[in-house]
């Protein structure tokens, strides 16, 4: 075995001098610390309230077991897992997964290291969220649930969003937001509480902020806009034009009398609208359906002229005369005095509502929408309106136009009942013989009295 090296054995080395050198199998790395101190610094030191970093090992229906170098695996109930109530710990997390954890008891009646995934996180996230609310920012997360009066948002605690502050408007439907990831602002934060208020309205309001800008910006008085209706109520409906809602108010949905929004549109309805107004200060915008349509009072105007014979219904009587519908929302009146060539009373004693008669007319006033017409002249003759010669026949009218039919209320012959006689009769057998003397006489000395004043209004008219 001599030589100038040493040689190689299975356990150990040779020196060239023939001494054996043992194989190196550990190295003292402990340095001045004693093996006892050296294996207390592998056991992790906590308390209760303290956050541990571990390695999931285990995970059971009611509970997940995490390694974090402790003499033993801690445990953490599946209430503690999730801030979600009712879930499943696979759903949650996996084996091998590196989580933290909170420590809620330290050693527990049984013995156990209790922890809280939940209470982690919950801790981890109020610094974050405050952290977020003071530069103003936005936090993103899950609906998780539906509560009385808004939404449950997971942004690593339970943030509540009102049902008012989902949207630009109240939403009356949460149940489809639920599993949506929703980005709002911080509006109320409490940790004392435990209570984060969120309101993603406001995300919504500061992000189309430069967009609504633009688009006021854009927009011109008296412009038409295609839309679609996004809400109807009970003084108007509201319309998307595309980047802003704006207002159609109930008195610019028709030209005629509308009792309720809801009979002229619905929500979902494409519609084509003219801007009335616009206020940038309060980004409101105003605008109008009739205006986009032809003014049927306009349309009448072009279409008929004085002295012409239209048939129209009565649609309201008032103690000066009757109202009669002569058009598509077009009223005229017809005042008394030109109700007979007699003298009446009462309107009721010549017409009643829905009598359907040929009415003239006798002034056509288009700036103050107002219509007046004779039924006495009617019953005179003239020319009748276009639109009517072909529905009433050849019988009603001449080659002329000229009207020659016969109207129910024009004097009647010898023997037959007038219909101020009918109004009387029906007068008396309503209210008896004493009310009928009484009336008659009233309406006998009115007679008398009021021939002058009549004739001097019928000359001024």
């Amino acid at each position: 075995m001599a030589g100038n090296g040493a040689s190689q054995g299975a356990f150990g080395t040779f020196t060239d001098a023939g001494d054996y050198v043992p194989r190196t199998v550990t190295v003292d790395d402990l340095g001045d610390t004693s093996f006892e101190d050296a294996i207390a610094q592998t056991i992790v030191e906590f308390d209760d309230g303290d956050i541990v970093a571990g390695t999931i090992v285990r995970v059971d229906r009611d509970e997940v077991l995490l390694d974090i170098g402790f003499k033993s695996e801690g445990v953490i109930p599946s209430r503690e897992l999730s801030i979600r109530h009712d879930i499943d710990p696979s759903e949650v997390v996996d084996v091998g997964d590196q989580i933290e954890a909170l420590v809620l008891q330290k050693e527990d009646p049984d013995g156990r290291l209790v922890l809280s995934k939940k209470r982690a996180q919950y801790e981890r996230a109020w610094g974050r969220i405050e952290e977020i609310r003071e530069s103003n920012g936005v936090v993103t997360g899950p609906v998780i649930e539906v509560v009385k009066g808004g939404l449950i948002v997971d942004i690593g605690l339970r943030g509540f969003l009102p049902a008012s502050l989902v949207e630009l408007r109240r939403v009356r439907d949460l149940a489809p937001y639920v599993g949506r990831e929703l980005e709002a602002k911080i509006i109320e934060l409490d940790k004392n509480r435990n209570n984060v208020v969120l309101s993603r309205r406001a995300w919504l309001e500061e992000s189309l902020k430069e967009e609504r800008e633009g688009f006021l910006r854009d927009l011109k008085r008296g412009e038409r806009r295609t839309g679609r209706v996004s809400s109807v109520v009970s003084f108007g409906a509201f319309v998307d034009l595309g980047g802003m809602d704006g207002l159609i108010h109930v008195s610019e949905l028709s030209w005629k009398h509308v009792d309720h929004p809801s009979s002229v549109v619905t929500i979902g309805d494409e519609v084509t609208v003219e801007v009335l107004e616009i206020d940038r200060e309060r980004e409101r915008i105003s605008l109008s359906l009739k205006a986009t349509q032809q003014d049927p009072w306009e349309a009448f105007a072009n279409s008929h002229r004085v002295e012409e014979l239209v048939y129209g219904r009565v649609t309201k009587l008032v103690p000066f005369g009757a109202f009669v519908q002569v058009g598509d929302g077009i009223e005229g009146l017809v005042h008394i005095s030109e109700m007979s060539a007699h003298h009446v009373e009462l309107p009721e004693q010549v017409v009643t509502p829905g009598e359907e008669l040929w009415v003239k007319i006798i002034d056509l006033d288009l700036q103050r929408r107002r219509i007046s017409l004779s039924i006495k002249q009617a019953a005179e003759g003239g020319v009748v309106a276009e639109e009517y010669r072909e529905a009433f026949g050849d019988h009603a009218y001449d080659e002329e136009g000229n009207f020659i039919g016969e109207f129910s209320y024009e004097t009647p012959a010898e023997g037959e009942e007038s219909e101020a006689e009918r109004a009387w009769r029906e007068y008396y057998e309503e209210h008896g013989e004493e009310a009928y003397r009484q009336a008659l006489a009233q309406y006998e000395n009115q007679e008398t009295e009021g021939e002058p004043a009549t004739a001097a209004a019928e000359g001024d008219g």
